[in-house]
């Protein structure tokens, strides 16, 4: 099969691998789209996978081409999205339903081979069902989704909140729809890109504000009144982390989610706001994959399905397995704009098999 696969770090290379046999309890997935997530560049380019060689991607939706011993053989055919960490069952998380909080997880893309390749394998545990009329490229967004709504319920949203949120990529982005979606008041966005900003006016998000101009504190003042409910610092950058906690209102909650390109620091003045205001701050990680309370995944492709939440409009960039490894040098470089780039590999229809 075609497959991108990284040898080392900035070493991707588009070339023919065996394709992948299922094991017991597994399925063989053909890849239909596969998203690239922001952290696939320092992965590909800074950082590396835990061991090499590695297929990246794990943003991904297909229909199932083949099933190991003790799957269902009723599935072949049938489209999926697939969670990508694959957890022990055997930690304590595991036994209370915390999978992301698994000591001893496997995680496909870059522990484990992933889906920027035409096939690639997953327990079948790991399998979400793809809604009818939903197409592999919006089911390749219940990752990214889930992670978004995740964030937003780990800083307790609720209907009439001013949710203030750092970065205005895709993540931002979705939590913000996800912001509209539960009934926030005012969804507000900053960011320093012109780009990403303008990106999200044309998603109907009118309240932006590009921080580098400044004045930051003066513009939350005048479209909050007292500061944002919930804060949500979905970038990564430690300026962005330092502004989150005076841009809070008084007993406010502040989720951090980003992840770090570097050091993260706190002036004393945004500690000395946590302490005064008397902030709650919390992190996120992932998403849930449990049914109970609720599973973040099952919730994220429902939602696309009603069409509350689209996120085809998100979607700026198609390519090919084979453009792929040039596309992630040109995201990387910044050399275009882009949002969400999907890698494409089949017909981008979802739900139940044609006949």
């Amino acid at each position: 099969m075609k497959a991108c696969v990284l040898h080392g770090v900035g070493d991707l290379r588009y070339e023919d691998v065996p394709p992948p046999e299922p094991g017991p309890g597994e399925i063989l997935l053909a890849v239909g789209a596969c998203g690239v997530c922001g952290s696939d560049l320092p992965r590909v380019f800074v950082k590396g996978t835990y061991r090499f060689p590695t297929i990246p991607g794990h943003e991904f939706a297909g229909r199932v081409a083949d099933v190991g011993k003790g799957v269902d053989p009723a599935l072949i055919g049938r489209a999926f999205a697939v969670f990508p960490l694959i957890p022990c069952g055997r930690c304590p998380m595991c036994r209370v339903g915390e999978y992301a909080q698994c000591a001893d997880y496997d995680y496909l893309g870059s522990r484990s081979n992933g889906a920027f390749a035409e096939y690639v394998c997953a327990p079948a545990w790991n399998l979400v069902a793809v809604p009818d009329g939903l197409s592999l490229e919006e089911a390749a967004m219940a990752e990214p989704a889930a992670v978004a709504v995740h964030a937003l319920s780990r800083g307790g949203a609720d209907a009439g909140d001013a949710v203030l949120i750092f970065g205005a990529g895709p993540i931002g982005l979705m939590i913000a729809m996800w912001a509209r979606i539960r009934g926030a008041g005012k969804v507000l966005l900053v960011d320093i890109d012109p780009r990403k900003l303008d990106f999200a006016g044309t998603l109907g998000f009118a309240h932006r504000f590009n921080s580098k101009e400044g004045g930051l504190d003066a513009w939350i003042r005048t479209e909050t009144g007292r500061g944002a409910d919930l804060v949500v610092e979905a970038s990564g950058s430690s300026a962005a982390f330092a502004q989150c906690m005076p841009a809070a209102r008084t007993f406010g909650r502040v989720v951090l989610m980003g992840n770090p390109a570097g050091e993260m620091r706190l002036p004393q003045d945004a500690y000395w706001a946590i302490l005064r205001k008397q902030l709650t701050v919390t992190g996120t990680w992932n998403s849930r994959f449990s049914d109970l309370p609720r599973n973040e995944w099952a919730l994220a492709l429902d939602t696309m399905a009603s069409g509350a939440l689209n996120v085809k409009p998100l979607i700026t960039h198609r390519v090919t397995l084979e453009q792929l490894p040039g596309t992630l040098a040109g995201i990387r470089d910044q050399s275009e704009f882009s949002n969400k780039v999907m890698c494409v590999n089949a017909p981008l229809t979802g739900g139940a098999a044609e006949a």
